[in-house]
């Protein structure tokens, strides 16, 4: 876990032409809160405005006085995240950039799910979430403060995507420090997850600037470590898969290592492991591909 303790509400220069304002929502989830971050001066770029909070808003337009916000960008819809953009931009008159809205962006499997009845998710998703302009895969967003190349990198959720701001990318959720990357069907896609990791490794980034958490400065290696950590899940769910169990069952048997608050969050990773090796064949799911259903090794 890295060492990243800044003060809320501060507007800190992290790198030249970038600063960083803490979101004050720390939690389980969102270790010491959510970066925000504005880049250039005097006409600027805010990405991810952060959780719908008037301290924050209040501490997003005392950073940028005097200045003209020209774009609002959001990595994706999460509640801690994306709310506070419609407010922004009412103050600022800059539109809102992004993929799409909650729905956009899930794969065929996790879509699959929703269309038979299930809607469990694990984070807060911003169902309002609605952007005035959308990006795509490969897309440039040309803003003062340079340009923002974008990358769909689904996994985390399904309108997830990653910005290219010269050497350094804006890593939204999908690559952080601090902690893994929750993938929680049905917004979540473990395969989704791993080549959106192996895509933006493949980019070649000097530093990451996540949604949470310090600058990864090694990003190389931690999207490897990222990798082989979800491989390891995968093996640790097929190793405690020697009777049929429940997702339940299988959390309690796995995270030995997180305290038992944490499983319910832990459960989820859980589900998304199982949603691929029934997929891949593996493993089979009674009476069917649900989250209460009994998960057993593929005869």
């Amino acid at each position: 876990m890295d060492e990243f303790d800044p003060r809320p509400g501060v507007a800190e220069q992290i790198a030249p032409g970038l600063r960083r304002v803490l979101a004050p929502n720390p939690s389980a989830m969102t270790w010491r809160g959510t970066n925000t971050y504005v880049l250039g001066q005097g006409q600027v770029t805010v990405i991810d405005p952060g959780p719908d909070d008037a301290a924050h808003l209040a501490a997003l337009l005392q950073a940028t006085a005097g200045e003209v916000v020209s774009h609002i960008v959001v990595t994706h819809s999460h509640l801690d995240h994306s709310p506070l953009a419609a407010r922004l931009a009412a103050q600022t008159g800059a539109q809102v950039w992004a993929f799409g809205d909650s729905h956009s962006g899930r794969s065929a499997v996790m879509q699959g799910l929703v269309d038979s009845g299930y809607d469990g998710g694990g984070e807060g998703i911003d169902l309002r979430f609605a952007p005035d302009r959308f990006v795509s895969d490969g897309d440039v967003i040309d803003t003062p403060a340079g340009a923002l190349r974008v990358l769909h990198t689904p996994g985390h959720m399904g309108n997830h995507i990653c910005l290219c701001w010269g050497d350094a990318v804006f890593s939204g959720d999908l690559v952080m420090g601090w902690a893994t990357s929750l993938v929680s069907p049905p917004d979540g896609d473990i395969n989704d997850f791993l080549t959106s990791c192996a895509k933006l490794r493949a980019d070649g980034a000097a530093v990451l600037y996540p949604g949470h958490g310090a600058p990864v400065t090694e990003p190389a290696a931690r999207i490897d470590w990222l990798i082989a950590h979800r491989m390891e899940r995968r093996t640790q769910v097929l190793a405690a898969l020697t009777t049929p169990r429940d997702v339940a069952g299988l959390t309690a048997a796995i995270y030995t290592d997180v305290a038992p608050a944490l499983w319910p969050i832990a459960a989820r990773n859980v589900f998304a492991q199982l949603i691929e090796l029934v997929g891949a064949g593996l493993v089979t799911a009674q009476p069917a591909l649900t989250a209460g259903a009994v998960f057993a090794r593929a005869p």
